[in-house]
């Protein structure tokens, strides 16, 4: 089965036009201020009028009000929500669209456990715990921690960039691998060939 490929963090139209151009499944765009790849609304409307009908627009949050999960839905079209916090599952699961669960993994009994307060969730990202940080560490996890009946709905994230991508791919034959620090040339700003080389990487190995 061919790997779907998500960037995520994209602030710029150019990335956004480069990563289409490329064949990318899904584009992820922040909503979490701390965040330097973080966009308001009025940027992520223009950003989403960017992205073409096929590919997925999918909105970032971390522990947000619902209100701000519907101004967004609103202004970008987003197709895929993404929480990166502590939500439950019936905070997810509210809005009525597909989403993505986030969760760090630091062992293997505390990611069981978390597994199974969301085995509702359409579709779970695993990233690598770093205290104090939700996401967008650019650290890698131990793969090995990820159960094998998972991998329908596992989008991989963590460190990866187009060095190692085809090594998380056998490793753990994620139907995604989500990238955003492994393809920038600074925080927040998309480098064209490393998006390039990205996509080269994971189309060989997984097509």
């Amino acid at each position: 089965m061919r790997t779907r490929i998500k960037m995520c963090g994209m602030t710029r139209i150019e990335d956004i036009q480069c990563a289409a151009s490329l064949g990318v499944d899904a584009i992820g765009l922040v909503f979490y201020p701390p965040s330097p790849r973080a966009v308001s609304l009025e940027q992520a409307s223009t950003l989403a009028k960017a992205c073409p009908v096929l590919v997925d627009k999918v909105a970032l949050f971390v522990n947000p009000e619902k209100s701000l999960v519907k101004e967004v839905i609103d202004a970008t079209g987003a197709t895929l929500l993404q929480f990166h916090g502590d939500e439950t599952p019936e905070f997810c699961q509210q809005f009525g669209m597909p989403y993505l669960k986030a969760l760090r993994v630091s062992d293997k009994h505390r990611l069981t456990t978390a597994l199974k307060e969301h085995h509702e969730a359409p579709a779970i990202l695993l990233d690598a715990y770093v205290a104090g940080t939700p996401g967008g560490t650019g650290q890698q996890f131990d793969w090995s921690l990820i159960p094998k009946g998972l991998m329908q709905r596992l989008f991989l994230a963590g460190g990866i960039n187009a060095t190692n991508v085809a090594d998380a791919i056998s490793s753990a034959n994620p139907y995604a691998v989500d990238v955003s620090g492994g393809i920038e040339s600074a925080k927040g700003i998309k480098s064209a060939q490393k998006m390039t080389d990205f996509v080269a990487a994971v189309r060989e190995i997984s097509s």
